[in-house]
């Protein structure tokens, strides 16, 4: 019924959306890396916005709902389309280029969002700088969590994907003469 590569790929992400659920420091989650992860690998490109969005409805389900939720979900359909922009880039460089793009823009993105809800800084540009500024020291995890799972999903997958040749994409895979 299903693909080996699909019941793969969604394993990763069934297990990479769990680390949003256990205790860990802030923004240092996968579900980043997971839509960078969705949109390079998924052939179905929907799939690819679907993944880091079921993932987060889930998980919000067990952790409560927030403001500025449409910000945080936001930000990860713009990563997953980074993610698409690495369909044939799969190397070490585009990859991290792209990890690190998306969690800066998560970063622009969510504390925009917290600003412009204007509960916790006036809607001025000074407001705007300070929530920036009070954001700084979350930004090292978001890194730090972005890079690791990034590694994780697309270095893991990858192996399985040497080891499995049944687990690269169709294309890939050497047709009979």
């Amino acid at each position: 019924m299903f693909k080996p590569r699909a019941l793969t790929l969604a394993s990763l992400i069934l297990a990479a959306a769990a680390s949003r659920l256990i205790p860990h420091p802030w923004n240092l989650t996968s579900v980043a890396a997971l839509a960078l992860f969705g949109g390079a690998t998924f052939e179905d490109r929907r799939l690819a916005f679907l993944a880091p969005l079921a993932a987060l409805a889930l998980s919000d389900l067990v952790l409560g709902f927030y403001p500025g939720m449409a910000f945080v979900y936001a930000s990860f359909l713009v990563v997953a389309a980074l993610g698409l922009w690495l369909r044939g880039r799969r190397a070490p460089g585009p990859i991290l280029a792209a990890s690190l793009a998306g969690s800066l823009l998560f970063f622009v993105l969510t504390n925009f969002g917290v600003w412009a809800e204007g509960l916790l800084y006036p809607r001025t540009l000074a407001g705007l700088a300070a929530c920036y500024a009070a954001a700084l020291p979350f930004l090292r995890q978001t890194l730090e969590g972005d890079l690791l799972y990034t590694v994780l999903l697309f270095g893991g997958f990858a192996l399985l994907e040497r080891r499995f040749p049944v687990l690269r994409p169709a294309a890939a895979l050497p047709q009979p003469a």
